[in-house]
């Protein structure tokens, strides 16, 4: 016969209702106790009944990610940490990219609404008014972004941005190039802005380019304003954007660090295995992920907003930036 909740309440010494808990709202559960459930659901080889649970709950145990561009490294670490954070809760999690348009994102929202009971919304490119009104048909979580009355988890790019511009400056540069991201990009403002104040801060003249995609192929395509201008060092948008510079730059003829500083934002595996390796913003994509989660199944098993969390972010340097030469100053 099927092994049934109710043999697991006997073998684990607890009432049904509490294996029920433990399966579909854990934060209601003590972690011993639900470990001693669990164990004694693997030692049955219980598994619980998905279809009966989302009828009686009127849940569908599922999630939505959705990510502006999958194939930007700064995403899957995020979405692997959100996924193992779901299953650990015994959620699923469906996973949809928008390829950085607001209009793809608004109509995948729409159709997901009636098959998940949640979402995190990842770098999202649709405006505020948008976002709150899709909150009507779906409880979300924003990573970010921040959007007025919706939980959110904010990686704090600003300080890691005055962090680049502090470490910019001590090497001597005075004139400091921003290449921007996409103009709905919160993560874009924020780094403009800290590089702004800042870059004022130490009398320091900060020269933005932009907005430009957030690829490899906008921060080549940008090399070459970046070349004609008076800039010794770029904060880029990501690392993404930070190598195509790089390689713009290379093409162009100047060396980096040797002509061009470079400064990268997301601390992803591109930044560790280019030539030079990159100097840049790490984010704390996986703390984001989980956490992202765990936000949005407080709200969703208890209709209750549990705020916003900001993770703090960290600037490892690298070879790509060294003190202006010669040579680079005689451009300006």
């Amino acid at each position: 016969m099927a092994v049934t909740i109710r043999d697991v309440a006997r073998e684990s010494g607890v009432h049904v209702s509490t294996v029920s808990r433990a399966f579909s709202a854990a934060h209601m559960v003590n972690a011993v106790t639900r470990t001693r459930v669990m164990a004694a659901a693997e030692r049955l080889g219980y598994r619980p009944n998905r279809a009966a649970r989302a009828l009686s709950t009127q849940r569908t145990a599922n999630l939505g990610v959705i990510v502006a561009d999958i194939a930007n490294p700064f995403f899957p670490p995020l979405i692997k940490a959100a996924q193992a954070q779901a299953r650990e809760r015994d959620y699923h999690v469906f996973v949809a990219d928008t390829d950085e348009r607001a209009r793809v994102e608004e109509e995948l929202i729409r159709s997901m609404a009636k098959q998940v009971d949640g979402a995190l919304l990842v770098a999202s490119r649709l405006s505020g008014r948008v976002i709150a009104e899709l909150g009507r048909d779906v409880p979300f979580v924003v990573v970010n972004r921040r959007v007025k009355g919706l939980p959110c988890v904010l990686m704090d790019v600003a300080s890691g941005t005055r962090q680049a511009v502090d470490h910019l400056v001590a090497l001597g540069h005075r004139d400091i190039a921003v290449l921007t991201g996409p103009s709905a990009s919160w993560t874009a403002q924020e780094i403009r802005g800290a590089a702004e104040e800042s870059a004022a801060r130490h009398g320091a003249a900060l020269h933005p380019v932009g907005p430009n995609p957030p690829t490899e192929e906008g921060g080549f395509s940008a090399a070459a304003e970046v070349a004609s201008g008076p800039a010794t060092a770029v904060l880029a948008y990501n690392d993404l954007v930070a190598l195509g510079l790089i390689r713009g730059a290379e093409a162009l003829g100047l060396s980096v660090p040797g002509d061009l500083s470079v400064v990268g934002v997301d601390n992803t595996h591109i930044a560790r295995h280019c030539r030079p390796t990159l100097t840049t913003v790490d984010m704390p994509v996986v703390a984001a992920g989980r956490g992202g989660i765990d936000l949005l199944l407080h709200r969703v098993t208890t209709g209750e907003d549990p705020g916003t969390v900001t993770l703090d972010t960290r600037l490892v340097v690298r070879e790509s930036t060294a003190p202006p030469s010669s040579g680079a100053s005689a451009r300006t």
